[in-house]
């Protein structure tokens, strides 16, 4: 290194040192002290997924969400978590367990330290109000789902179409819908579906097929203007690519109860280079929810987030009861941006302890 370029680094790093020192005064105060998991259960569909509580050496809570994990999870990620500070967070490996908690926890962690919400730590916001909708149905999200009917066998036939045609036609002519076929058809039956349903324009065919076969997405894609949608299944960012380099897809779905708010954004870059927009599935709960509500304003390219709002007004309630404001509030379509710092929401803990699912 010659004298000139090590002059003109010590120069940056004594500009670069001031900055560092007053965003973090005290860098082992964000150090993690404590991790936690509470396992909950919706009382009437039975649907479990726990929330991850996380505080640092300064007193700092951060809350994150997942499908259900063990106590055995729970010790490894202590084992591998513990005394690391929260803005290591993208270094959480997606295929740990509750590591998308975790990942959405120390975001919680990070945006109450600066004071701000996770959509701003992220670089945000890109949008002033976040498009949803809810499966099953709620009213505050007209986008409807229909779900194809699961196959009797292989290539069905003209009963099979008559029956998607009258599901669509059912679909009030004000509203948008989404086609899911859960991945349960044959690539010649999810081509005829498409082309059966192409009239009513479909929002998109959510999981047509499998995604692991490309000919097989390749014929549907191929025969039917219908936009494709995959992504829930997916656990490997190099499939999206596969999907994104074929001209295949033109929705990703990532989970993101695995992926966590840093790996879907990942994925979100990466359709971004092929103008493919991002519309994130979750299925877990409200802390979850909120999650995906940062996320989406963080991310350009996206389109629309799924919220599973369950059927049961028991489990509604439950929801709304875990933490306020309630993130799953919808208007006209529409979810507000958090404005309070971090998640921008507060866990109601006895609501937790009433439904706490041993």
């Amino acid at each position: 290194m010659n004298a000139v370029v090590r002059r003109r680094r010590i120069r940056l790093s004594a500009g670069f040192v001031p900055q560092s020192a007053a965003a973090v005064s005290n860098p082992s105060a964000l150090d993690i002290a404590e991790i936690r998991h509470f396992p909950v259960r919706e009382p009437v569909s039975g649907n479990r997924h726990s929330l991850l509580r996380v505080k640092t050496r300064s007193g700092l809570t951060g809350w994150g969400e997942c499908p259900a994990v063990t106590s055995d999870d729970l010790k490894r990620l202590e084992s591998a978590w513990m005394g690391k500070p929260a803005h290591h967070y993208a270094a959480i490996d997606a295929s740990t367990p509750a590591g998308a908690a975790l990942d959405t926890a120390l975001l919680d962690i990070l945006g109450k330290a600066c004071q701000a919400p996770v959509y701003r730590v992220l670089g945000g916001p890109t949008r002033s109000k976040v498009r949803a909708y809810a499966s099953p149905f709620a009213a505050d999200f007209p986008i409807v789902t229909v779900a194809v009917p699961v196959p009797a066998s292989r290539n069905q036939g003209k009963a099979y179409q008559n029956q998607i045609r009258a599901l669509v036609d059912a679909v009030p002519a004000s509203s948008d819908f989404v086609l899911n076929g859960n991945g349960l058809l044959t690539a010649g039956d999810a081509a005829s579906v498409a082309a059966t349903a192409e009239s009513k324009h479909p929002l998109w065919f959510d999981e047509p097929c499998a995604h692991s076969n490309l000919e097989t997405v390749r014929k549907i894609s191929g025969e039917s203007v219908v936009p494709l949608g995959f992504g829930r299944g997916i656990r490997d960012m190099g499939a999206f690519q596969a999907l994104l380099r074929e001209g295949l897809i033109d929705l990703v779905r990532p989970e993101l109860a695995f992926f966590g708010i840093t790996g879907v954004k990942r994925i979100a870059a990466l359709a971004e280079t092929y103008y493919v927009a991002i519309a994130p599935h979750h299925d877990t709960g409200p802390v979850g929810t909120a999650a995906a509500i940062h996320l989406a304003a963080s991310i350009p390219n996206f389109f629309v987030q799924h919220v599973p709002v369950p059927s049961a007004p028991e489990d509604r309630a439950m929801r709304a009861a875990l933490c306020s404001p309630n993130p799953e509030v919808g208007r006209n379509g529409f979810l507000a941006l958090p404005r309070g710092p971090g998640l921008g929401i507060t866990i109601n803990e006895s609501a937790l302890e009433k439904y706490y699912a041993a």
